[in-house]
């Protein structure tokens, strides 16, 4: 594909609806960190939390769908907040409008740039005890190998362009898909499926609907929507797919059906086959014990290696995810420039090597809940802000003669403030409280510091920009001279 289907050699129109759908069909894999978290917290109620965390992406993904439509050449939830504050005055050296917008694709950014150093802990933890030899290999060790034999290889696939990873991602969509679904209804076919283990069991014996419950409820709503409503992914691929105007919408909402069903079968099958307690005897990987008890060692063995493979799918979504969100805030002017070169097949490597990095760092937390929990934070600040921009898109005059090709129902954008004000303050206030009871503060304290280290980035940005347009009005007068 030449650059002639993008701007200045940028992101290149290489992919349609299936293939990015394959790509974001890793989001389903999302579940694995937390079954056994919430199972803590809420027992068998975990269900209901997955099944409205999924029905509230599908309500925050209308507005979604319509501004990947709006503006076309956007780069998902971190284009949509920049262009809809984008600041109106572009001579204006620091305009607060323009941070807001970029402060929303930095948090986006944050939300998926852990994935990496999740899953890269859980895949080391699965096959540290499924293979014997790895049993006096010290975590952290086996954590940072894992991690680097998936960033080097997914930027050996992606180095190319997208529509390589859309390979990949065909390929572990099935894989991913299989064993998830295999050993989940394993059970309800072998018998090990109790329904009491759900029904007896729906909320801990000491649940109460007090101030302290409510806050951990909230909190858990801010982890669920991390992974539940993570398919809005698919949009982030706008000015990459062939037809925009259709292809975002189609891969959003079947990803979506996807998920719906997936997450409230393996929470289901986890709680009725293990039981609350079965679960808790392995919170981190709760999977590998209900595959062994319904699938034999061996059949037990081979689905969780092929679910192992299936993280790298995860890993490749938040990855590809990660470093196109620092694309889009570079091209904004809300990053430095280093983030947004690309290399000759429009690949943002840059930004790909910056997130590995970073996500060397993240594994040193030790275990997937507090990094998921870090991660949360920006998730919330992401989705408050974006919808807050739809909300504002819709009664913006500015706004109002952009084409729509896909329309959220009339009067979506209320729907929208509200759950931009159910994510900005309540679920915020929610995940700081859960991460308070659960990690300690260092969560809360690395969240905060990871977004607050955008302020002198962007501050950076803008004298850069300013700087280059100064650069250019000299070339231009000294022509005119």
């Amino acid at each position: 594909m030449s650059n002639e289907n993008s701007e200045n050699g940028g992101l290149q129109r290489t992919i349609d609806w299936k293939q990015g759908l394959a790509i974001a069909l890793g989001v389903p894999m999302l579940i694995l960190p937390s079954i056994g978290y919430f199972a803590n917290y809420v027992w068998a109620a975990a269900i209901i939390i997955w099944a409205l965390s999924v029905f509230q992406g599908f309500m925050q993904n209308f507005a979604y769908g319509e501004l990947a439509t709006m503006f076309p050449k956007a780069s998902g939830l971190p284009g949509y907040a920049q262009s809809v504050f984008g600041g109106s005055d572009k001579n204006k050296r620091y305009d607060l409008s323009k941070l807001l917008g970029g402060f929303s694709a930095w948090s986006y950014w944050f939300a998926w740039n852990p994935v990496l150093a999740i899953y890269s802990i859980l895949i080391g933890s699965y096959l540290k005890s499924l293979v014997p030899a790895f049993a006096g290999v010290p975590d952290i060790a086996i954590y940072l190998a894992s991690g680097a034999v998936v960033v080097v290889l997914l930027i050996m696939v992606n180095y190319r362009g997208l529509s390589n990873g859309a390979t990949l991602g065909y390929i572990l969509a099935v894989i991913s898909l299989a064993p998830l679904i295999i050993i989940s209804l394993a059970p309800f076919v072998t018998g090990h499926f109790e329904i009491s283990n759900i029904t007896g069991a729906w909320l801990p014996t000491d649940w109460s609907w007090d101030l302290h419950h409510i806050l951990i409820l909230l909190g858990l709503f801010a982890m669920a929507q991390w992974s539940a409503c993570a398919w809005e992914t698919a949009a982030i691929y706008g000015p990459e797919y062939k037809q925009p105007k259709s292809d975002v919408p189609k891969a959003l909402f079947i990803c979506g059906t996807i998920c719906l069903i997936t997450f409230i079968l393996v929470q289901s099958a986890c709680t009725g086959t293990l039981g609350i307690t079965g679960i808790l005897a392995e919170p981190f990987s709760p999977m590998l014990p209900m595959a062994r008890m319904t699938l034999g060692p061996i059949g037990g063995a081979l689905t969780i290696f092929m679910l192992i493979a299936a993280m790298v799918l995860i890993i490749q979504t938040g990855f590809l995810g990660a470093s196109r969100a620092m694309y889009s805030m570079a091209e904004e002017g809300n990053l430095p420039k280093f983030f947004g070169k690309m290399n000759e097949h429009g690949t943002p490597i840059n930004a790909m090597i910056f997130i590995a990095l970073l996500n060397t760092g993240f594994i040193f937390l030790g275990t997937p809940s507090a990094i998921l929990a870090a991660s949360a934070i920006g998730y919330v600040c992401a989705n408050g802000i974006s919808l807050l921009a739809y909300a504002k898109a819709k009664v913006d005059p500015k706004f109002s003669k952009l084409e729509r090709p896909f329309k959220a129902p009339r009067g979506w954008q209320y729907v929208a403030l509200f759950f931009g004000l159910f994510n900005l303050p309540l679920c915020l206030i929610g995940i700081v409280y859960l991460n308070s009871l659960e990690v300690g503060w260092t969560s809360t304290i690395v969240g905060f510091v990871v977004l607050a280290l955008y302020v002198p980035l962007w501050y950076y940005s803008q004298n850069e920009r300013r700087a280059a347009l100064e650069m250019d009005n000299s070339l231009s007068n000294e022509s005119i001279i």
